[in-house]
This record gives structure tokens, C-alpha cells and sequence, in this order.
């Protein structure tokens, strides 16, 4: 089923997480979009005859009284051009599925999945989903090792801020993502019966963090764990100043294949990826004002990248994947074995 989803090559395919901001920048201004809604049971690959371009679906089940129409309002809002709704109206087209019957299933030990900013730029040499390929890269080993454990499919919308200004990224708001992972862990759960539900994510924001165990707090299951997966990583991103799309998620991500990285900026572009990166405390400084953001972005000639991408060199990214994997097996036998983790809290070290 992820097979479906999951890209293993930047720039191909039909979902655009799995397209870099740069080449997206590229199409036709008046190349339009398509949202899926469905259930959660939908396979991807009945989405696939809607057409190019598609966005992650969004789930019927997930979405209890208006919180489609205000999540789709929101998108609207955001994509591909923030602030533009009109434009966007224009390009963006909304295919309502039916809600189809959900097929009987097993019960797993522990159902797995990421809330990520998969539709978030990540600079010329990364694709949008780069957080949700980092996330899966550890549900999928676990799943190969764990007895019981079964990955599910990701909720791919969050919070965020920096890639708003450079367009091709949503904001989904904190609100609007605990009420979204609220209703989508009441409806997975229902279906799918587990003992336990354990939610992943690396995307750096600590209020989009906060909003997932909000969520899942909320939620009328109560046996889940979550855990930032990049916070054992604390030593080789933000402490070098390496916060987005830099060198960090650049050689995670090549871990995972290397056709994930657009060939015509890594590595031999390496010099002009730099001088367009911002930094963290320039990125801090204009958050609170989008527009002072989108101006300096267009006055600087920034790429879309936080952090420095010469620390790839400095790197082991088989280390960093241990590491990460080693939180989560840590988390996952605290479940197993019933018993609670320090893996409910959001993460105080800024990403």
C-alpha cells in the first residue's frame, strides 16, 4: 500500500511530496492540483486515475462535522501560493470520494504512523515529503523486527511557518491539527482495533509537535505514545545550526535512496545551495512577519533552506538512523509491556 505513496525518486511520480519546490516552480502558472478526500481504507492506487498533481488525501473519517470544510478552507489558504485565495480556488481542485466500507482486519500490537509536514518546501535538492520519508524510514525497519507492529498511513498535513513564504507548502494551523489527529486516531483505532497507537513525527516545530499529543490527548484512545524523532539528533542540528533541509535531512534522506536527491543540485551544486541558505536566527527573526519573510527571500535570493548544508560532510547518517531507531524501539517495547513512556512530551530542543 505505501509502495503506492512512498516515493523512492524526487521529481516522478503523480504525489507532489514527492517533487522539489524548484521543480515545481517550473510548471505552467496556471497548472492546477488536485485533493483527494477518502477513506482511510481507500487504497492509493484508486486515487491515481484523478489525475497529476496529486496532494496527500485527506480522510472522510477523520473529519467529523465541518473540520473538512475548514481544513480545505485552510489549504485553500496556503496552496500553492500562500495568501493567495483566489488563485488558488483557481488551480487547486477538490475531488470529494465517497466514504467507502471499511474491510474487516486483524488487531495489531501497535499501529504506527507520522503526522508530518509532507507539503513543505525543502529547498532545490529535496522533496517536499522529506519529513514523512525520514519518519517511515524507522516505522518500516520496526515493522520488519516488531512481532505485531503494522504501519499505518500517515496524516500528512501540520503546522509550520518557513515554507509559507516560498509557496508549495501548507499550514494546517495547531487547531485545525490536534482537532485532525483527534478524529483520525478515533477512526484508525475503531477500525483497526490496536492495543496500542504510536505517532512519530521530525518536523522541527515544537507547536506543531504539541498539537499532535493535543490530538491524541483528546482522542478517545488512551494506550499511544509519541515521539520527535529527531530529538537524539540534537547535537548535529541545532546545535551547528542546521535546522531545515541542510545537511541533516539531506544525508537521512540519501540514506534512504539516493535518487531522492535532485542530481542537478546535489552534490555539484553544493557552493550555490549554501549561498542561498538562511539562517536560524534570521529565519526566528521574520517569522512573526510573513510578508518581511517573503521579502527578504526575494531580496536574498534564499532557497528555502534553515541551516547550514556543509554539515553533510561532518555527518554519519547511519549513526543519526540508530540513534532514532533506538528512541523508538525503546518507545515501542514501553507499549508492549504496557507501560508508560517519556516519549509523550513535545520536545523543548528548537528544530
Amino acid at each position: 500500500m505505501l509502495d503506492q505513496y512512498l516515493p523512492s525518486r524526487i521529481n516522478s511520480g503523480p504525489w507532489i511530496t514527492g517533487w522539489s519546490l524548484f521543480e515545481l516552480r517550473k510548471l505552467p502558472v496556471d497548472a492546477d492540483f488536485i485533493l483527494p478526500i477518502c477513506s482511510i481504507g481507500t487504497d492509493y492506487k484508486q486515487l491515481l486515475d484523478l489525475g497529476p498533481r496529486l496532494l496527500p488525501p485527506l480522510f472522510h473519517e477523520a473529519m467529523p462535522g465541518d473540520l473538512q470544510e475548514r481544513i480545505v478552507a485552510q489549504i485553500l489558504r496556503c496552496f500553492p501560493k500562500y495568501g493567495d485565495d483566489v488563485g488558488n480556488a483557481s488551480r487547486l481542485r477538490v475531488v470529494d470520494l465517497p466514504t467507502a466500507p471499511l474491510e474487516a482486519v486483524s488487531r495489531p500490537r501497535v499501529l504506527a504512523f507520522s503526522v508530518d509536514t509532507a507539503v513543505e518546501e525543502h529547498g532545490p535538492h529535496l522533496p517536499l515529503g522529506t519529513d514523512t520519508i525520514q519518519s517511515y524510514s524507522v516505522l518500516r525497519e520496526l515493522e520488519s523486527t516488531v512481532s505485531g507492529f503494522e504501519v499505518s498511513r500517515p496524516l500528512e498535513y501540520g503546522q509550520l511557518t518557513w515554507g509559507l513564504p516560498f509557496g508549495f507548502s501548507i499550514d494546517l494551523t495547531t487547531d485545525l491539527l490536534t482537532e485532525y489527529v483527534a478524529g483520525y486516531v478515533d477512526a484508525v483505532t475503531e477500525w483497526k482495533n490496536p492495543e496500542s497507537v504510536y505517532v512519530v513525527d521530525v518536523h522541527g516545530s515544537i507547536t506543531h509537535r504539541q498539537a499532535i499529543i493535543d490530538g491524541l490527548i483528546q482522542s478517545k484512545f488512551s494506550n499511544w505514545a509519541f515521539r520527535w524523532l529527531h530529538e537524539p539528533l540534537a547535537e548535529f542540528a541545532s546545535e551547528r545550526g542546521d535546522q531545515h533541509a541542510g545537511g541533516v535531512e539531506t544525508i537521512l534522506v540519501e540514506r534512504v535512496a539516493a535518487d531522492l536527491l535532485e542530481g542537478n543540485w546535489w552534490p555539484g551544486r553544493e557552493q550555490d545551495i549554501s549561498a542561498g541558505c538562511m539562517t536560524l536566527e534570521k529565519a526566528i527573526e521574520l517569522s512573526p512577519d510573513l510578508v518581511a519573510f517573503e521579502r527578504h527571500v526575494l531580496d536574498h535570493g534564499c532557497n528555502g533552506i534553515v541551516g547550514d548544508i556543509a554539515n553533510y560532510h561532518t555527518l554519519d547518517a547511519d549513526l543519526m538512523f540508530e540513534r532514532m531507531l533506538q528512541v523508538a524501539t525503546t518507545d515501542v517495547e514501553a507499549l508492549l509491556n504496557g507501560k508508560a513512556t517519556d516519549g509523550q512530551q513535545a520536545g523543548q530542543n528548537l528544530w
